[in-house]
């Protein structure tokens, strides 16, 4: 047989051979969860997600569920095959925002650290608040015309509460099981609608809501921790607890990829603190 014939025939065999899946990094996400991620992978967390696949020469592949209580469970440590509790397969292996050291998964080192802030909607007869401390201390009748929205849990309300203000609070959900809307979407509409006109809110959540109006709308005061209260933390991605290979790996890439990342993250607009040695850890 001649090399030509040869040739040929090795390239017909390798034209029958099954191809060779890619490789994928396999992320647990809401699909409607702005500005995190979002089904059109326009959130942050799907901008570092694919930066990271990139790199590992990968491709993103999500499982989405809602943000809510049992979403670890039902992604990260759920098996694909449901009815093999056994199966060492599972649905995603990484969840990109978790606050570091969160107890339900193994975290990587941290790769931002936000604090919640007090969003004012400006025009509003709140311009002359500059700092939180003020709102403690205004007279009665102006403090009863506050609007000021106040979350079922999180440093907002537990601030509100220490500083005599929850009757001037109205009340949220931080998980509304709302198909159509977020806390941040539904936040936003209604700062429009002048339901209210300021709220204690989580960094990366307010960036959110001040990019959805023109620049100058709000008014953001970064809230100060203090021993009874914290408002700053650390995120991280979250894995699952045994698989210590993938959060090295993980690890490397957000120390490796920190420029990037800070630069995907200010485009949000998010309020971002030093990431240090000293940055405390905890649940936001």
């Amino acid at each position: 047989m001649s090399i030509t014939k040869v040739l040929l025939a090795l390239c017909l065999a390798s034209l029958m051979l099954p191809a060779v899946a890619k490789e994928k990094f396999k992320v647990c996400a809401d699909p409607l969860n702005p500005p995190y991620s979002t089904k059109n992978q326009d959130g942050f967390e799907n901008k570092i997600a694919e930066l990271f696949a990139q790199a590992l020469g990968q491709d993103v592949e999500y499982t989405w569920f809602a943000q809510r209580i049992g979403f670890i469970r039902n992604t990260l440590t759920a098996s694909v095959n449901d009815w093999d509790a056994e199966s060492d397969k599972f649905k995603c292996d990484v969840v990109m925002g978790v606050p570091a050291g969160y107890d339900l998964t193994l975290t990587t080192v941290p790769y931002y650290h936000s604090t919640y802030v007090l969003l004012i909607a400006k025009g509003r007869g709140w311009d002359d608040i500059k700092e939180a401390a003020q709102l403690s201390a205004l007279p009665l009748q102006r403090q009863e015309s506050l609007k000021i929205a106040m979350f079922d849990r999180g440093p907002g309300t537990t601030w509100m509460q220490q500083n005599g203000l929850l009757d001037q609070g109205i009340s949220y959900q931080s998980m509304s099981g709302d198909s159509e809307n977020n806390v941040a979407m539904q936040i936003d509409k209604d700062f429009k609608a002048k339901k209210i006109d300021m709220v204690i809110l989580w960094g990366p959540v307010a960036a959110y809501v001040t990019t959805q109006s023109p620049k100058n709308s709000y008014t953001m005061i970064p809230m100060i921790s203090t021993p009874g209260i914290k408002f700053d933390y650390a995120m991280s991605m979250g894995v699952r607890k045994a698989d210590k290979d993938k959060k090295l790996l993980l690890d490397k890439l957000i120390v490796s990829k920190a420029e990037q990342i800070q630069a995907i993250i200010r485009d949000y607009e998010v309020p971002l603190l030093p990431i240090t040695k000293e940055t405390p850890r905890g649940q936001h």
